[in-house]
């Protein structure tokens, strides 16, 4: 049901972007990148947060980011990542295939600066061997997205 409201959310906006469907698993930035030919970090995870003052946001970061506690704090307070359990019934994707198309409840997106270092990346499409290959400027208006910068930068995470 999950990739079928990825769909129906892409035709209800005319769009005309393609559901990349594989026989292997892309639950994983690791799966994914190697099912899809990609450096990790071209992979955009989407995640999951409960605020503080109890609202859910979606965080989409490039594959290979960590998040940055003090900048999240910074740019939204306290937070804390969702249980799967959670994720899945907010968003109505499982863990593997979370992406920010086709939610079961309209929640607030944010991108994190971290995907600016590539022009094209590869969120799911709501299942966990589902994804689509997408531009930046197109995942923001397809979403709705605000840019933050709450991941640590490239040079600290492969250190």
């Amino acid at each position: 049901m999950s990739l079928q409201s990825v769909r129906e959310f892409f035709a209800a906006r005319q769009l005309d972007i393609a559901i990349i469907e594989l026989e292997t698993s892309t639950a994983t930035v690791a799966l994914a990148a190697e099912a899809h030919g990609v450096e990790p970090g071209r992979i955009a995870k989407t995640l999951a947060f409960r605020l503080g003052d109890g609202r859910v946001v979606l965080l989409v970061a490039r594959g290979d980011a960590r998040i940055d506690n003090r900048k999240f704090k910074e740019a939204f307070g306290k937070g804390r990542m969702l249980p799967s359990d959670e994720v899945e019934a907010l968003t109505g994707h499982p863990v593997g295939g979370v992406c920010p198309f086709g939610l079961a409840t309209d929640l607030p997106v944010y991108l994190d600066s971290s995907l600016q270092a590539f022009d094209e990346v590869l969120p799911a499409a709501g299942d966990v061997h589902t994804a689509v290959r997408i531009s930046l400027a197109q995942l923001v208006a397809v979403v709705d997205g605000h840019w933050v910068d709450v991941c640590q930068p490239q040079e600290t995470v492969a250190a």
